[in-house]
């Protein structure tokens, strides 16, 4: 009890009056024993998860859990099973904005070699991550802390390392060299997901009733962007108090998310906080807000939030894809009408950029931001 007493009092001497060391980043922190969350960790009340999380209860959060609708990639793939996965897919975009995605192809020596050198590089010591800290959002490569250090009045209990994947021979140079075959593990993994990611994208299109080849826009979308976002949690000691990432929708057209056994996932539906059970080696893929913006309205992006806990660490990879960052995100001619006028302003990444460089990100406020008056 001495110990821990005397340990609280030594995070709020390091801490509580040192704002660069917030700065460093959880992993960091986390790399001396700690008893509590330091202060500039701790949410508001009415923002804290319901209860302390405790992974091993049959709830996490005090959150029901809730199974994803399927999307089975191998139906979609087949001729005879198509019409109905797509009937599926069109569903779970429309009513839950997310699904699992299951039988994708994608190797798991693939995924499992991702997740281990993941796992490699924040296990490094902080100086060598500290080599690619930036608050440039346009550098092919950041590590950082939080969900934006810059704006955030309360820091997440999260570290994480963003990685730009368009044009590999470009950004590849400016990933991290250490360790050592972690240019390479990567590099094969945002490969075959973006290789998934522009199959499903087509039956996405066709789901909407845009024609199979999508025609131009499949063209836009072979050139398109993709960001990697590697998420580091580390054990909280009051995981009560604090959040991995804040409720928030992906700006993208579709994020693949690759995530460990260990529940934290939240997504908001029908107004609740419910927690996503994972499936062994499938993908959760969601809908963005440029997909949001693009459909008109009939897909909805997700808003989702991380839970922590005390006990594990866990690690997730998402993979953001949309057009091109010179693109504009409009809805084609097929999918507005008088019936259905135009929901949305054009945007751009440009737009995007701006928007998060002047506020703090909360919810779905940048598409909020673009919704015209109807």
């Amino acid at each position: 009890m001495q110990q821990a007493m005397a340990a609280d009092e030594n995070n709020d001497m390091l801490y509580e009056d040192d704002e660069r060391l917030y700065q460093t980043g959880v992993r960091h922190l986390c790399e001396q024993p700690i008893f509590k969350v330091p202060g500039r960790y701790i949410l508001p009340l009415e923002e804290r998860p319901l209860r302390v999380i405790d992974t091993t209860k049959l709830n996490a959060g005090g959150a029901p859990l809730i199974s994803l609708p399927a999307v089975d990639f191998s139906e979609l793939t087949n001729p005879s099973d198509r019409p109905a996965a797509l009937r599926s897919l069109a569903e779970a975009c429309e009513n839950y904005g997310l699904f699992q995605l299951v039988n994708h192809g994608i190797p798991s020596e693939v995924m499992s070699a991702m997740v281990d050198g993941s796992t490699r590089f924040f296990e490094q010591p902080y100086e060598e991550r500290a080599k690619y800290m930036s608050s440039d959002m346009t550098s092919p490569v950041r590590y950082g802390t939080s969900f934006n250090q810059s704006k955030d009045r309360v820091f997440c209990w999260r570290d994480f390392l963003k990685l730009t994947c368009r044009p590999m021979a470009q950004v590849l140079p400016h990933w991290p060299s250490s360790p050592a075959d972690f240019r390479v593990v990567a590099a094969a993994y945002a490969e075959e997901t973006n290789s998934l990611f522009l199959e499903l994208v087509e039956a996405v299109l066709e789901s909407m009733g845009l024609g199979r080849d999508g025609s131009s826009i499949m063209n836009q979308f072979e050139e398109g962007s993709q960001l990697m976002v590697v998420n580091c949690y580390p054990p909280c000691p009051e995981p009560g108090l604090t959040l991995g990432m804040p409720p928030h929708s992906d700006y993208g057209f579709l994020t693949l998310l690759l995530q460990d056994q260990v529940r934290g996932l939240q997504i908001q539906h029908r107004e609740d906080w419910v927690t996503v059970e994972p499936i062994h080696g499938s993908f959760i893929v969601n809908v963005g807000d440029h997909l949001e913006i693009f459909s008109n309205g009939r897909y909805k992006s997700v808003l989702h939030r991380v839970l922590v806990n005390a006990t594990k660490s866990r690690m997730s990879i998402a993979t953001l894809h949309s057009l091109p960052h010179s693109s504009t995100i409009r809805p084609p001619p097929e999918l507005v009408d008088e019936g259905n006028p135009r929901r949305y302003m054009d945007t751009d990444f440009a737009s995007f950029l701006r928007y998060i460089s002047s506020c703090e990100p909360k919810k779905k406020n940048f598409l909020e931001s673009r919704k015209l008056a109807t």
